[in-house]
């Protein structure tokens, strides 16, 4: 259906005809893009103006716009008429063009949109849904970056939203990114149950399912399917196969990583993290083109444990700490932080050698420093059964043989615990099923010795204990962690609600990134919460009888005035 060398009559020359490259025509003969190719030596920006043209008009004799596309062999580029002419990594297919039209014509505004509340009913998931609709409707954007503390329900929300664009004709095909196995599957879980009607498809699991409208997949399952996933019509994920993109935990690092599937993909993109805003590095937000410090949306941990949805952690404080002279992460530099974190992340959660301390390795591997490390959890851990039985606890651990080595020591030291602890790692046959056992308030283990498996993403309300047991490199991954234990867990502790969870870092993480760790984080509310906070309170004063005079009376109206208009 590409015709090439397609004369247009019409065109600013003596001859007022023009000869379009190549156009692509739909079933109907109507036109769907037109291509203006130059020689590989060129740059594409000369034939733009020629191309614009062209398309102008094909719009008059068919009354439709085609999408225009530039390319030299080397670089390609789109003028959609919607968005501002971008590079993609080709041309899109016939049936991509015919998507793209489909959906103009069901396209309706987001302006006004219903927010299901039986899918996210919270006030800061709907904001968080508002925002992304605003920044793709009303600010012509494609991307958006959502901060939201772990457990608040980012998947939650990130649902709804894709419920929201798709009853309003602004997406059909959806491809969900995590970086492991469990983080895919719970999200495809959640998915399935709360928009029953959307056909999705874990490429982790069922890899010839690839014709459903949500796809779910690690990226590096996706890198290799890209090329192989084909069907009828030919190559299924070509460059405009998705419509949105949502990026689980988006920083730095995993972009850099994977940034080949984002350049590959031409889709409007959610980053969802729970790192802070303010820890967030530079380099994150100029991938979403948003001002450093400013997601999207946010809502973080501190927020959300003044509004009872989270708890907050505890952080005990042991004699038994391994003390390492050195630099902390403040002070290194934008480059070293960036190497640090690349360097952790490509060993899959283990720190590498060179920046590893081998005193430090000495000392976790050290079996007396590993008793006196299960000494402390069990006598200060929160525990449940009125006292006779630690809370479920994650240990995380730097590798398997550390795992192994901390397992082999509880036995020793607690022989009367059988099953009580177990490893819970990629090097474990059949680890999920244990995951589904931890998760279970009802069934062993209570003691969960984890390597990377249960850093991020697993969700178990009844988690009371954290033991940081290595060295965390990535601030990113960091917060993670900290979020195994912040969700809310009704009647836990003998009745009374879970209100708290205790962190035992034996590494120095706090200080390496230089967090508070004594002082719970609801207590530092951020700037603009603190000053709506104050306001309230001296309204609250006001009411009392010595400041009933005409100047406080005003006063206070004034107040009230000004705080109703912000809520």
């Amino acid at each position: 259906d590409w015709i090439n060398e397609v004369e247009l009559l019409g065109m600013p020359n003596q001859a007022e005809t023009g000869y379009a490259d190549y156009v692509l025509y739909d079933d109907m003969q109507k036109p769907l893009a037109v291509i203006e190719a130059k020689r590989t030596c060129e740059d594409v920006s000369k034939g733009r103006q020629q191309a614009k043209l062209y398309a102008d008009i094909l719009e008059q004799q068919y009354g439709r716009r085609p999408v225009i596309f530039l390319t030299n062999g080397f670089e390609t580029r789109i003028d959609d008429g919607q968005y501002p002419e971008r590079k993609v990594a080709s041309i899109y297919s016939k049936r991509d063009l015919e998507k793209l039209f489909n959906l103009r014509r069901m396209r309706t505004s987001l302006k006004h949109i219903m927010v299901d509340k039986n899918i996210a009913g919270r006030y800061y998931q709907e904001g968080a849904i508002k925002a992304v609709c605003d920044v793709f409707d009303n600010k012509n954007r494609r991307k958006a970056l959502l901060v939201m503390a772990t457990g608040s329900g980012k998947t939650r929300t990130v649902i709804a939203l894709c419920k929201v664009l798709l009853e309003h004709g602004w997406v059909k095909n959806i491809l969900f990114l995590a970086d492991r196995n469990s983080l895919v599957t719970q999200a495809k879980r959640s998915f399935v149950n709360l928009l029953p009607d959307l056909s999705v498809t874990n490429l982790c699991e069922e890899k010839d399912n690839f014709a459903a409208h949500c796809v779910f997949s690690t990226y590096q399952t996706m890198y290799h399917v890209i090329d192989n996933a084909k069907d009828d019509e030919g190559k299924l994920f070509t460059s405009g196969h998705f419509d949105l993109l949502i990026c689980d935990e988006a920083h730095r690092s995993i972009y850099n990583k994977y940034k080949d599937i984002f350049h590959y993909f031409d889709a409007s993109l959610v980053g969802l993290t729970a790192t802070p805003k303010d820890e967030i590095d530079k380099n994150t937000y100029e991938i979403f083109e948003l001002e450093s410090g400013v997601p999207t949306y946010g809502y973080e941990l501190a927020q959300a444990v003044n509004d009872g949805y989270l708890v907050d952690y505890m952080s005990v404080e042991s004699k038994l700490k391994f003390i390492e002279q050195g630099i902390t992460y403040a002070d290194l530099t934008d480059e070293e932080k960036e190497e640090y974190e690349n360097l952790f992340e490509d060993v899959n959660g283990e720190i590498p050698e060179r920046i590893s301390s081998s005193a430090l390795n000495e000392w976790i591997f050290n079996r007396d420093t590993i008793r006196q490390v299960l000494h402390v959890l069990m006598t200060n851990g929160i525990k449940i059964d009125y006292g006779e039985k630690i809370g479920k606890t994650i240990i995380f651990a730097k590798n398997h043989n550390h795992a192994e080595k901390i397992l082999e020591v509880f036995h020793s030291e607690y022989p009367h615990l059988k099953d009580f602890a177990q490893v819970i790692d990629n090097r474990i046959n059949y680890a999920q099923s244990l995951i589904d056992a931890f998760s279970d308030p009802k069934k062993l283990p209570q003691i969960a010795i984890s390597v990377d498996m249960l850093d991020t993403g697993i969700d178990v309300p009844e988690v009371l204990n954290l033991v940081f047991f290595k060295k965390v490199m990535s601030k990113a991954k960091f917060w993670q962690m900290i979020g195994r234990g912040t969700r809310l867990c009704p009647g836990l502790l003998d009745g009374e609600d879970k209100n708290k969870f205790y962190i035992f870092d034996f590494c120095g993480n706090f200080d390496f990134f230089r967090i508070n760790s004594g002082k719970p984080t609801a207590n530092q509310m951020a700037l603009q919460g603190a000053i709506f906070y104050l306001k309230a309170q001296i309204i609250f004063k006001l009411q009392d009888i010595m400041y009933q005079t005409d100047t406080f009376i005003a006063f206070r109206k004034s107040l009230v005035a000004e705080m109703a208009s912000k809520v």
